[in-house]
């Protein structure tokens, strides 16, 4: 039997969400030992002059307790 937590992140980048969620898992990745997935809780854009300057997402990350 496993047991499971969800932690959430707040990540960004100034390219896209995409790239903002997959710079959010590698981050989870090295400090959380068994990531085994994540949902997108938020998604938000920063504007600057009219145009977006950075993409936002508040992820809920799950991994696997040790045991």
């Amino acid at each position: 039997m496993s047991v499971a937590k969800v932690t959430e992140l707040s990540c960004s980048s100034p390219k896209s969400f995409e790239d903002a969620i997959e710079k959010g898992i590698e981050r989870a990745d090295k400090t959380l030992d068994k990531v085994k997935g994540a949902w997108v809780n938020e998604m938000k854009v920063e504007v600057e002059n009219g145009k977006v300057t950075a993409y936002r997402v508040n992820l809920k990350v799950t991994f696997v307790l040790k045991g």
